[in-house]
């Protein structure tokens, strides 16, 4: 569990960094099949169009709070959690996240990532 936990905070401090910090991060981390499910309707497929779309202003602060995992089976797992976040002069946003990882060669990969604005 604590492996996953600390994939999404390492995500999330990339996003507070900068574009290439979040790039270079999630190149990593991304299967090429990913699909992320944003508010809004909005929906990204492939890694390489993932990484096109992180061009947003930068996180300021956030905090991940009752993570927990769902196990699906040995190498694959949903972590679940709230999220507050926020951008300079934005209110904070504030989502219930779902984040499908599957372990391939030892990695933990990404492969679903969907935000539900609460």
């Amino acid at each position: 569990m604590q492996d996953l936990i600390n994939l999404e905070e390492q995500g999330w401090q990339a996003l507070s960094t900068g574009v290439e910090a979040s790039k270079k991060f999630y190149s990593s981390v991304l299967r090429d099949d990913a699909v992320m499910l944003f508010p809004g309707g909005m929906l990204i497929e492939g890694k390489e169009k993932i990484l096109q779309s992180l061009a947003a202003q930068p996180w300021r602060s956030f905090q991940i709070e009752e993570p927990r995992v769902i196990s699906l089976s040995e190498s694959a797992e949903v972590l679940v959690y709230k999220v507050t976040a926020q951008r300079e002069g934005s209110k904070p946003y504030v989502a219930l996240i779902n984040s499908t990882y599957k372990l391939s060669g030892g990695v933990w990969k990404l492969v679903l990532h969907q935000q539900t604005p609460v």
